[in-house]
């Protein structure tokens, strides 16, 4: 009696396994190409959004530079105006 349980069980756990052990179906296939295309499509996004980025940091440091150098061309030519102001003070007296 015990040999045919232990039998038994051991036919059964191999075809359960062998069920198992089958490739996926069309169904399975479908989506995981799907998948693939999906993840596909994302990583070409990524890709353009990081070149994008870096355009626009350059652009964005290029920006600040050229802002930057305006501000102290601005400033230097203040400081020449007030020292004409000054230079013209000066020539006036009482």
């Amino acid at each position: 009696m015990n040999n045919k349980f232990l039998l038994a069980a051991g036919v059964s756990s191999v075809l359960l396994l062998a069920g198992c052990a089958s490739g996926p179906d069309e169904e399975t296939t479908a989506k995981m190409a799907d998948t693939d295309a999906r993840v596909s499509k994302l990583e070409q996004d990524l890709a353009a959004l990081k070149a994008e980025h870096e355009k626009d940091s350059a652009d964005n440091k290029a920006t600040a530079m050229a802002a930057k150098e305006a501000a102290m061309a601005a400033q230097d030519e203040s400081a020449r105006a007030n020292e004409r102001l000054d230079n013209v003070a000066q020539s006036y007296t009482k």
